[in-house]
C-alpha cells in the first residue's frame, strides 16, 4: 500500500487493484477525563508522549472511499452540522477536493451510530448527501439511529449481524463493544488486507502502546477492549494495514508488536 497524492483534506493510496482515498471531516477536542483504565475508572494522569491541545485531546475525524474503478464504497460520512463543534463537517469539501462525485455513490458503510460517523448522510440544508444512495450497511445493533433527520434513509439500511460480504473486496465484520453494532470493514486486495475501523481506537498516541485503556463512551468497555485486542493482533500480521476514523489524518498505517503493546507507523505525512 503506498501514498500516491494528497491535499489539504484528502490522501490517495494505491492498494493493489484498488484505490483508497482518505477524507478528512475535521477534528474534535475531548478532555482526557474520557480515558478509562482497566477497571473503568478515569486515568489519574495522561502519560508522557500523549499530546494535548490546551487541556484537551485532539481526535481526527476521517472517512474512507474505496473503489476498483467500477464499484465503490464510502465508509463513514463524518458529522455534517449535527455536532456542537464547528470543526467537523468537511467531508463534502474533501470529496470535491478528491474529485469524487457524490451523485455517483450508491453504497455507504457505517462503522457505528455515533454522530461523527453517520450524520454526513444528510447535508446541513436537510437534503441527502448522496442522491443515488441505494444501500447503507450498519451493524444490526445500531439501526435505531435512522430516525429524525435520518428517517428518509431507513428503508435502504442493510443490517449486519454476522460477517457479510458487501462486494468482491469488502466484508463487514461485527466488532461490538464501543456500540452494540460497531463494525469493521475488511478490504482485501490480493494477499493484502486493510481493516477500516471507527472507534476501536480514539487516542492513537496512547491506545496502541496501552491497548487496555478504554474510552468513557465505550458502551461495553470489556467487550471493546477484547475487540481491540483481536484486531491489533491481526493487524500485526504481514500484509495488514489499518484505516482509522480517529487516527491522525489521513489515518492509514501499519501496526507491529512493541513491548507489551503495539507500535503504529503511518503511511503518509499529516494532512489538514
Amino acid at each position: 500500500m503506498r501514498l500516491v497524492s494528497s491535499g489539504r483534506l484528502h490522501a490517495v493510496f494505491d492498494f493493489g487493484g484498488l484505490q483508497v482515498i482518505s477524507l478528512r471531516d475535521g477534528y474534535i477536542d475531548m478532555p482526557p477525563s474520557r480515558l478509562r483504565d482497566e477497571h473503568g475508572c478515569p486515568l489519574p494522569n495522561v502519560p508522557d508522549g500523549v499530546p494535548l491541545v490546551g487541556d484537551n485531546l485532539r481526535l481526527a475525524v476521517n472517512a474512507f472511499f474505496v473503489t476498483d474503478g467500477t464499484t465503490s464504497l464510502l465508509i463513514d460520512t463524518g458529522a455534517s452540522d449535527n455536532w456542537h463543534d464547528p470543526t467537523m463537517g468537511l467531508i463534502y469539501e474533501a470529496l470535491d477536493e478528491a474529485r469524487i462525485d457524490r451523485a455517483l455513490i450508491t453504497d455507504v458503510a457505517i462503522t457505528h451510530d455515533h454522530e461523527d460517523h453517520v450524520s454526513g448522510l444528510i447535508m446541513p440544508d436537510g437534503s441527502e448527501a448522496f442522491p443515488k444512495l441505494e444501500r447503507v450497511w450498519i451493524g444490526a445493533g445500531d439501526t435505531a439511529v435512522f430516525t429524525g433527520r435520518l428517517e428518509t434513509i431507513r428503508e435502504r439500511v442493510v443490517p449486519v449481524s454476522e460477517r457479510l460480504a458487501i462486494n468482491d473486496w469488502a466484508t463487514a465484520v461485527p466488532t461490538p463493544g464501543h456500540t452494540p453494532g460497531h463494525t469493521v470493514y475488511e478490504i482485501t486486495s490480493g494477499t493484502a488486507h486493510l481493516l477500516v475501523w471507527g472507534d476501536t481506537v480514539h487516542v492513537p498516541t496512547l491506545q496502541f502502546e496501552h491497548p487496555q485503556v478504554a474510552w468513557e463512551f465505550d458502551g461495553n468497555q470489556a467487550q471493546a477492549r477484547a475487540a481491540r485486542a483481536v484486531l491489533l493482533e491481526r493487524l500485526s500480521e504481514a500484509n495488514h494495514f489499518v484505516a482509522g476514523a480517529h487516527l491522525d489524518s489521513p489515518g492509514i498505517a501499519r501496526v507491529s508488536p512493541a513491548g507489551t503493546g503495539y507500535a503504529l507507523e503511518y503511511l503518509a505525512p499529516p494532512i489538514g
